[in-house]
C-alpha cells in the first residue's frame, strides 16, 4: 500500500512562523521494492478539513519529493494554513491524501506596529535582575473569533503568558543571535487561551546574552544596557475583520522575584517577592509603574519557526554522596546541560543553594576550578508554608553533579530532577554494536551534542565561555547531522555568521561575534581585533556545503553564497603565491605534539592555512556549480588548482616526502586530496610510521583528529582505522570512556591516568570537537553515506567496513526520505575467512549503491545483481529491505 508518512515544512513537522510559503517534502511508505514516485499533487487549505482550498497544484509529473518550492502563493500574515499531498508511483498505485501538516505565517517587518518596551532605566545597566510586563484588554464575543496569534521577541530573554498560563514550550527565547542584524521572534497560537471579557498578556524578562556578563572577558551590555520586550497579538474574526494588540506605552511594569540571572552565574530568586496572579486578567496592576520605550530596529526581526530551545527530557538522580570534605552532592549519572527542578517545603526565608559542576576530583571532592569565574549557582528563598516548586528561568548550567550548599530540613533524593535543555531537533541517528565501549562512545558523542546545541553550537556549556566557536562547529557539523536533524539549527547560526563577517570577508572566531572588538585582554587573542583563523573561519564554506550534502538544501547554500565567496576572497587577498596567513592562527589546537606549555600543535600554520584554503575553494567551486554560477565555478576551480600546485611545490620534495613530519600534516594532505598521485603511497606509509612511533596512538588536535580514520580507511587501511578507534589507553577516544566519561572531553587527558586534572584554565568535560569521529562511525563503519550527485540521500552509498573485531553492528539514519538501516554480523568460517550477513533497508524514492568490501564470494544476493569492482562487489538498487550474505577475508 502506498502512503505518505510525514510531510515536512522547511524540514520540520510543523512550523510556527514563516514569512513565505515553506519548502515542502514528504516521506513515502510502500510494501513494494524499487518504488519511485511518478507524480504529486499538493493542496493548501485554510482549515484541516480542506473545505476552503487556497491553492491546488494539480497533478505534477515529477519524481521530486523533497525541497519543493512553490512560488506565487499569497498568504495572509498571522494565519494558520494546512498542507496535504498525494502521490502516484511507478507501479501505477496512487496514495490517498496525507494527513495535513500545518504552519502559521509570521509577521513581515513592515507590519510590526508594536514598540520595544522596558521596565528598566539606564541606571539598571549594571544589574541582571528580572522584570515583569503586562497588559489587560477586553474581548466582547469570543465566538466570533476564528484565530488569535502572537508574535513576540525581546532584547534579553523572555517568557510569555496569557491569562495566567505559560504560552508555548520554548525556553531562553528569542535565543542568541547577532541582535543588531538578526533578531528572531517566536509565533504562538493564543486562540484556546482567550476568554470572554477581560484578558491579559504578560511577559517576564531576564538579561540573557543581550546585556549580561559574556565571554571570558566578562564584558557587560555588549548589545545593549536595558532588556526590552515586543509583541503583536493579531486577532482574526470570522467575518474577515482583524484586531491588533501591541506593546506600547500603556503596558505596565514591575520588578520580578528574579533578583539576578545570568548565563554563566545562575539565578537568585526570592519567592517572597512573588505577586500572586501577576499574569492573570483580574490582577490589579495599579501600583505598577509605566514602561519605557526603547529605540531598536524592528527591520531586523525574523521568524523562528523551528529549532527553538526546549525542555527535552528529565533525569532522576542516581545517588546522593557525602564527599570526604563533608559536602552533600547529588549525582545525576550524566553530564548534561539544563537545570535542576526541585520541590521544597520550609519556613519563610529558608534558602536552597545549589552549585553545579562536572566532575569530582581525585579524592572524590567537589571540583569547581575548571568553571573558571562561572558560578553556576542557584539560590532560592522560600516564601514558606506549602510545598514550593522551582526551576531557573533565564540561565542554564553544564553539570553532572550538584552540591547542596543549603537546604531546609532533610534533603531527599526524590525532591530534585535534572531537566535537559537544548534546541529541539529530531534525532536522526542510532548506533549499537557488540563492543559496549564503542556504544558508550556513541552515547558520549550524542550527549556532547545535546549539551552544546543550546541555540548556538557552543564549545562548552559550563565555564565562562559557552561561545559559538566556528572551528568546533565546522569539524562536528557532519557528525551532528547524522545524530540529529540539524538543518534549521545550522541555517540559523550561519545567518549570524553571514551578518558578523567583516566587510572584507573575514570570519570571526565565534558566532555570534562578541570577541573581535573586545579581545585585547584575552590570553589567547592578545594580538587584538583578530579573526579569520584557518579551519575555524572555513566554517563559512564547509558548514553550508555539509548541509547541502546531508539535506539537498540549496536554500542555505544560496543564502550563504556571498558569505562563502567573501571568505575565499579574503584568503586570496591575503595570499602571496597562494600562501595565505592572517594574524592569530590556532593551527592543530591542543594537539599532543605541541611544545610543553603550549596549546598550538606542531603542524605549522603555513600548511594548515594552505590546506584549508584549497579545500574551501574546491567546495565553493562545487557550490557555484550547483547554483548555476558557471563563471564563478570556472574561476574558483582554476584558483583551487593553483593552490594545490603551490601546496605540492611547497611541501613535497621531488622524491615524494611530505616535508612536515606530523600526523596532522599527512592527514590533511591525504583527506583534502593534496597529494600527487605518484606520492600517495609514500604519504600513507609515512602516516602509518608516525602512528607506529606512538604505539598506534594519535597525537593530533582539533584539525587532524576528525579526519584521521578517514585518511586511513580511504587509502586502503581500514584495519588501522579500526585499531585507532578502538585504542583504550591514553590518548584515545575509549580512554575517556573507560575513565567514566558520559560526554566528550576537551582534552585527551582531561583526567590523567593518575586521577589528576589537566590545567583548570581550559578543561571542559563536555566539549564535542573530538566527537567528530562519529562521522566515521556512520559513514565508514556502518557505511551510510550520500552521493554528491544526489545529495540529501536521494542517491545513497552503502559501503560498510567490516572490522574492529566486532561480531555485529546496527545503524540507522533517518534521512529526509525515511530510515536507512544497515546491520552486519560476522561469523568466522575458518582459515582466515569470515561469513558476513548484512541487512539493509532503503527508503522509497531513492537509489542505493551497495558495496561489499573485500568480498570473495556472494552466498545470498536477495535478487540483486552484483559485479566485481576493484576488489569489491557492487550492486545498484532501489528501495526495499534486502538480506545479503557473503564470504570475505577475516576482518582483523
Amino acid at each position: 500500500m502506498l502512503t505518505i508518512e510525514n510531510i515536512l515544512l522547511d524540514y520540520a513537522q510543523s512550523l510556527q512562523g514563516t514569512e513565505q510559503f515553506p519548502l515542502v517534502g514528504w516521506q513515502i511508505h510502500s510494501d513494494k521494492k524499487n518504488v519511485i514516485q511518478q507524480s504529486w499533487q499538493l493542496q493548501i487549505g485554510e482549515d484541516s478539513a480542506f473545505t476552503q482550498i487556497l491553492h491546488d497544484t494539480g497533478r505534477m509529473e515529477s519524481v521530486q519529493s523533497q525541497n519543493i518550492q512553490l512560488t506565487g502563493i499569497e498568504l495572509v500574515y498571522s494565519r494558520r494554513y494546512f498542507v496535504r499531498v498525494k502521490i502516484s508511483d511507478n507501479y501505477g498505485e496512487e496514495s490517498s491524501w496525507s494527513q495535513p501538516a500545518e504552519f502559521i505565517t509570521g509577521l513581515p517587518a513592515e507590519k510590526w506596529q508594536g514598540a520595544f518596551i522596558s521596565a528598566e532605566q539606564p541606571e539598571d545597566n549594571a544589574t541582571s535582575k528580572g522584570s515583569l510586563l503586562r497588559k489587560a484588554f477586553y474581548l466582547d464575543r469570543v465566538d466570533d473569533i476564528s484565530s488569535v496569534v502572537v508574535h513576540a521577541s525581546a532584547l534579553g530573554i523572555y517568557q510569555f503568558y496569557c491569562n495566567g498560563q505559560r504560552v508555548g514550550n520554548d525556553e531562553l527565547t528569542p535565543g542568541w543571535t547577532s541582535y543588531h542584524h538578526h533578531l528572531l521572534y517566536q509565533t504562538y497560537d493564543l486562540t484556546p487561551l482567550l476568554q470572554e471579557g477581560k484578558n491579559a498578556v504578560a511577559a517576564s524578562l531576564g538579561a540573557g546574552w543581550y546585556k549580561g556578563d559574556m565571554s571570558f572577558n566578562r564584558y557587560r551590555n555588549y548589545y545593549g544596557d536595558r532588556t526590552a520586550f515586543i509583541c503583536q497579538v493579531v486577532i482574526h474574526y470570522k467575518d474577515g475583520r482583524q484586531q491588533t494588540l501591541v506593546t506600547d506605552e500603556l503596558w505596565r511594569a514591575s520588578d520580578s522575584p528574579v533578583l539576578f540571572s545570568e548565563i554563566y552565574d545562575g539565578e537568585t530568586y526570592d519567592a517572597r517577592l512573588e505577586q500572586a496572579g501577576w499574569n492573570d486578567a483580574d490582577f490589579d496592576d495599579s501600583q505598577w509603574r509605566s514602561v519605557s520605550l526603547i529605540d531598536a530596529d524592528k527591520a531586523v526581526l525574523r521568524p523562528q519557526g523551528t529549532a527553538t530551545v526546549q525542555q527535552i527530557e528529565t533525569i532522576d538522580p542516581v545517588a546522593v554522596l557525602i564527599t570526604p570534605q563533608g559536602d552533600t552532592v547529588v549525582d545525576f549519572g550524566q553530564n548534561l546541560t539544563g537545570w535542576v527542578s526541585f520541590t521544597v517545603k520550609g519556613n519563610v526565608g529558608d534558602k536552597v543553594v545549589l552549585r553545579h559542576f562536572e566532575v569530582l576530583d581525585a579524592d572524590g571532592n567537589v571540583y569547581l576550578a575548571n568553571l573558571r569565574t562561572a558560578k553556576q549557582r542557584i539560590e532560592y528563598t522560600l516564601k514558606g508554608g506549602e510545598e514550593e516548586h522551582y526551576h531557573p528561568h533565564f540561565t542554564f548550567q553544564g553539570f553532572r553533579y550538584v552540591k547542596i550548599e543549603s537546604w531546609p530540613g532533610t534533603f531527599d533524593i526524590h525532591q530534585v530532577k535534572a531537566v535537559v535543555v537544548h534546541s529541539q531537533m529530531q534525532q536522526a541517528g542510532d548506533f549499537s554494536c557488540s563492543n559496549p565501549h564503542l556504544n558508550q562512545l556513541h552515547h558520549n558523542i550524542l550527549w556532547g551534542l545535546k549539551g552544546n546545541f543550546v541555540d548556538v553550537p557552543t564549545d562548552c556549556p559550563q565555564r565562562d565561555e559557552r561561545l559559538g566557536w566556528t572551528g568546533d562547529a565546522q569539524i562536528f557539523c557532519r557528525t551532528a547531522s547524522y545524530l540529529m536533524q540539524t538543518r534549521n539549527f545550522f541555517a540559523k547560526w550561519l545567518t549570524d555568521l553571514r551578518h558578523d563577517q567583516t566587510a572584507e570577508g573575514g570570519v570571526p572566531h565565534v558566532i555570534p561575534d562578541i570577541l573581535t572588538d573586545r579581545c585585547d585582554e584575552d590570553r589567547f587573542l592578545a594580538q587584538g581585533n583578530t579573526h579569520s583563523a584557518a579551519a575555524w573561519a572555513d566554517a563559512a564554506v564547509i558548514a553550508p556545503w555539509t548541509i547541502y550534502l546531508m539535506y539537498g538544501d540549496t536554500t542555505t547554500l544560496r543564502n550563504q553564497y556571498a558569505s562563502m565567496k567573501g571568505w575565499i576572497d579574503f584568503m586570496r587577498a591575503h595570499a602571496v603565491d597562494n600562501h595565505w596567513r592572517y594574524k592569530l592562527q590556532f593551527g592543530d589546537w591542543v594537539a599532543l605534539d605541541a611544545k610543553e606549555g603550549s596549546y598550538f600543535g606542531a603542524t605549522p600554520n603555513e600548511l594548515t592555512c594552505m590546506a584549508y584554503y584549497a579545500w574551501s575553494t574546491l567546495l565553493f567551486a562545487k557550490a557555484a556549480k550547483v547554483l548555476g554560477h558557471e563563471a564563478d565555478y570556472q574561476e574558483y576551480v582554476a584558483l583551487y588548482q593553483r593552490i594545490v600546485h603551490s601546496f605540492q611545490q611547497a611541501f613535497f620534495t621531488p622524491t615524494g616526502r611530505l616535508a612536515v613530519r606530523t600526523q596532522t600534516a599527512h592527514i590533511l594532505a591525504l583527506h583534502f586530496n593534496l597529494v600527487p598521485d605518484a606520492f600517495r603511497e609514500r604519504t600513507i606509509n609515512t602516516l602509518l610510521e608516525l602512528l607506529a612511533e606512538h604505539d598506534g596512538h594519535l597525537v593530533t588536535g582539533f584539525v587532524g583528529t576528525p579526519y584521521f580514520c578517514h585518511a586511513l580507511s580511504q587509502n586502503g587501511h581500514a584495519k588501522e582505522a579500526w585499531d585507532l578507534l578502538l585504542k583504550d589507553d591514553f590518548p584515545s577516544w575509549l580512554y575517556q570512556v573507560k575513565a567514566g566519561a558520559t560526554t566528550i572531553w576537551e582534552h585527551w587527558d582531561g583526567i590523567k591516568p593518575d586521577g589528576s586534572m589537566w590545567s583548570p584554565d581550559m578543561n571542559s568535560f563536555n566539549h564535542y570537537a573530538y566527537g567528530a569521529i562519529g562521522e566515521w562511525i556512520y559513514r565508514a563503519a556502518a557505511g551510510i553515506d550520500t552521493d554528491e550527485s544526489g545529495p540529501g540521500f536521494k542517491q545513497i552509498r552503502l559501503k560498510p567496513l567490516i572490522g574492529g573485531g566486532l561480531e555485529w553492528l546496527n545503524a540507522r539514519y533517518h534521512s529526509l526520505y525515511g530510515d536507512i538501516n544497515v546491520g552486519w554480523k560476522v561469523v568466522p568460517a575458518g582459515e582466515g575467512v569470515s561469513r558476513v550477513t548484512m541487512e539493509v533497508d532503503i527508503p522509497p524514492n531513492t537509489q542505493a549503491t551497495i558495496t561489499l568490501v573485500d568480498a570473495e564470494e556472494i552466498i545470498a544476493d536477495d535478487g540483486l545483481t552484483f559485479s566485481a569492482e576493484g576488489g569489491d562487489y557492487q550492486a545498484v538498487t532501489g528501495s526495499g529491505y534486502y538480506q545479503l550474505e557473503y564470504r570475505c577475508s577475516m576482518p582483523q
